[in-house]
């Protein structure tokens, strides 16, 4: 299972452990990523996610799952993400018959 945030898309990051000495070793920085279970107020169920901790903190700050998911660019979301947003648009917003 890959480390990436499912909202956001949050990865690892490369960088170097810098010794006293000055020596350069390559390291990883990984995203602090956590096992929730989000509430989707528009299709009334909740929904099991991966997701970094900065990932739930702007889920809340922007109001709720559904207003995020919304608002945000399909490049960033996983593919669970992204069929769960097209099911929120389609109870958001009913199609004209």
């Amino acid at each position: 299972m890959s480390r990436i945030c499912e909202l956001t898309g949050k990865g690892r990051m490369v960088g170097n452990n810098v010794s006293h000495a000055n020596n350069k070793t390559k390291r990883t920085f990984l995203p602090n990523l956590q096992n929730v279970t989000l509430m989707s107020e528009a299709l009334g169920t909740s929904v099991k996610l991966r997701v970094s901790t900065h990932g739930l903190r702007s889920v809340e700050h922007v109001g709720g799952l559904d207003n995020w998911l919304v608002k945000t660019g399909d490049d960033k979301l996983s593919l669970k993400a992204r069929r769960l947003k097209r099911d929120v648009r389609k109870k958001l917003v009913p199609v004209a018959a």
